[in-house]
């Protein structure tokens, strides 16, 4: 784990998922990034993360504040009505299976490229974290700062990939975090990366985040053209490659897509609606 989740003093969080961890007792290559951009405000510690050859990681996280409800007191019939409900199955919070997002797909040298992107429930325990672990490997993927599966413990993670062909699926953008941080105005951070192996390729694929109220961001493409994102359900014959998408278990921003034409890369992008 980073220095800055080891110096935190324990908040309420902590203490919701030691109570819940009580409670169980009782029963490859990297895909090369050519650029990255942060844009809007920026927010009080906090950590995401790049593929590059090797790992970058950029500021730092923050733990958010879970409220600890349902605790027994008082006489019989106030037990009753503050007895918690049973935890949520780690099938339904996604623990061992993701939650998945197509974001945009298309085609380069005759092969189809596609950008997804993945939600991990958060591992109550142990147990959890070590299955969520194996899942994790199996698919080529692996969490920021956790160096074993108990790191995993009380964080939800999430991948941005890009894959091409045949090939695995390559993480670009991912973090683990306590809490969703909501995005608000023109708040967007992005990288960009290549659509396949060529070097002609290179930084023609921008994946980011933007606020929700976000309705169009704009790519600048170093020969002076700009690609437009904006929101978009479903999939057609005419899609561009560049849409802004909301992703199942994602709270707090959308994500976009943006595509450059042969022939040019990425400069920089904006939220201009």
């Amino acid at each position: 784990m980073s220095a800055d989740r080891e110096n935190q003093d324990m908040t309420q969080t902590d203490i919701a998922f030691l109570l819940a961890h009580a409670a169980d007792e009782v029963e490859i290559g990297a895909a090369p990034v050519q650029a990255v951009m942060r844009g809007g405000r920026r927010r009080r510690a906090r950590r995401w993360a790049v593929a590059t050859a090797t790992t970058l990681a950029l500021a730092g996280s923050t733990a958010g504040t879970l409220a600890v409800t349902g605790l027994p007191g008082g006489g019989h019939g106030e037990r009753q009505a503050n007895v918690a409900k049973p935890p949520a199955s780690p099938e339904a919070r996604h623990v061992y299976e993701p939650q998945r997002t197509e974001l945009a797909r298309g085609t380069y040298q005759g092969k189809e490229w596609h950008v997804s992107v993945q939600v991990w429930g958060a591992p109550r325990n142990e147990a959890e974290a070590d299955r969520q672990f194996d899942a994790m490997a199996e698919l080529g993927i692996k969490p920021a700062d956790a160096r074993k599966p108990a790191d995993l413990i009380g964080w939800i993670s999430y991948f941005a990939t890009r894959g091409w062909g045949d090939g695995r699926p390559q993480q670009v953008m991912f973090n683990s975090v306590r809490k969703f941080e909501p995005f608000s105005g023109t708040d967007l951070e992005a990288a960009a990366t290549r659509l396949g192996f060529g070097g002609e390729s290179s930084g023609r694929l921008v994946i980011g985040m933007v606020a929700k109220s976000a309705r169009q961001v704009s790519c600048h493409w170093k020969d002076g053209t700009t690609a437009v994102a904006e929101p978009a359900e479903g999939f057609s014959a005419h899609d561009t490659g560049s849409a802004i998408r909301s992703v199942d278990g994602f709270q707090g921003a959308n994500w976009f897509v943006c595509t450059a034409p042969a022939g040019t890369s990425y400069a920089s992008a904006e939220v201009t609606k």
